[in-house]
């Protein structure tokens, strides 16, 4: 069965912008693989907590030798973890929070790094071990921010490719706060891109 992941990140829930766009990509591909399933996972209504010494050590102890809460800690993770081997394709819906991604975002990815989990080092460097999944990024911010101030997409980029993921599209809505015409001219325009993109998933 082919199943998408869809993560939201924005604090407004499901009326977000990058919540509806991630949404309605995920309903299109729906109906481009009707035998499919979409799992979402809300980084805002159920964060991630943020990496902790105590937490961080819980993965490096070797699983026969962890503490019960240490076995839990490492379990969250395995989960996180699990529905990312899982999927096929993952969404991801990111609002642009002071000139950076949420900060459950950051936490979410502390605790999908996993050394000989999702990623691994060798003599020729290190090496992602999450490969062969495509991955769409929905961003939306309330201003305009041109490549030279772009701090989210080359983060994003780097990161993701870390663990693996290279096939990454990004769909930017910005200029959000900047009026009524603003905003609905760049959803409109993501829309577009949407329509585009399905197909390419199919």
């Amino acid at each position: 069965m082919t199943t998408l992941l869809n993560i939201h990140a924005s604090l407004a829930g499901q009326t977000a912008a990058s919540s509806t766009l991630a949404d309605r990509f995920a309903a299109d591909w729906l109906e481009q693989h009707p035998q499919g399933r979409v799992i979402t996972r809300d980084l805002a209504a159920d964060p991630v907590p943020h990496l902790t010494a105590e937490r961080f050590q819980s993965f490096l102890t070797p699983a026969e030798a962890r503490t019960a809460e240490q076995q839990a800690v490492a379990a969250y993770s395995d989960t996180l973890i699990g529905e990312l081997q899982a999927a096929d394709v993952i969404v991801f819906a990111i609002p642009m929070y002071n000139f950076s991604v949420p900060s459950t975002v950051r936490a979410y990815f502390d605790h999908i790094a996993r050394a000989g989990v999702t990623f691994s080092y060798s003599a020729a460097g290190p090496e992602g071990l999450l490969k062969g999944k495509k991955v769409y990024v929905f961003i939306t911010r309330g201003g305009v921010y041109p490549e030279a101030a772009d701090t989210q997409t080359p983060y994003l980029r780097q990161f993701l490719g870390f663990l693996g993921m290279t096939d990454v599209e990004f769909i930017h809505a910005e200029g959000m706060a900047l009026g009524v015409e603003s905003r609905a001219k760049s959803l409109a325009s993501a829309h577009v891109s949407i329509a585009k993109l399905v197909p390419l998933a199919a």
